[in-house]
């Protein structure tokens, strides 16, 4: 595993395994805007590992707002297909409010056969099966 990207809300890891897999690391809160400009980030950097794998650590991650999920299910996720990820782990957030909201995105956005995602509460479980 290596650090690709570091911030004060995000580290963004890369792992190798017989896919590539990229993990998104919140540490905490981040506003709108730099939610946005590091989510973008990590697709760049997805692109460019030509990752087939995907981590969503959002134990530490704080509020979203609604309009930024929003964002996610209609810029990210469709992204994540067209770069060809298979495999999306979650990590579900530890505030009630955030892990619910974030939850009923995902049901909601259902981006396809194409893109798998699974929820786990073991990181080293999700990390282990974005890369298979």
């Amino acid at each position: 595993m290596t650090v690709v990207a570091s911030h004060p809300s995000l580290t963004i890891h890369l792992h190798s395994g017989s896919a590539a897999a990229l993990e998104t690391e919140w540490l905490a809160f981040t506003n709108s805007r730099d939610f946005r400009r590091y989510l973008t980030e990590a697709l760049v950097l997805a692109r460019q590992h030509g990752v087939t794998g995907w981590i969503a650590n959002d134990q530490l991650l704080g509020a979203v707002r609604p309009i930024d999920l929003e964002w996610v299910s209609r810029h990210v996720l469709p992204t994540l297909l067209a770069l060809g990820v298979r495999r999306f782990a979650r990590l579900e957030a530890q505030d009630t409010m955030n892990r619910l909201l974030i939850g009923n995105m995902y049901q909601q956005a259902a981006p396809g056969p194409q893109l798998e995602i699974r929820s786990f509460s073991d990181l080293q479980q999700a990390r282990e099966w974005a890369v298979a």
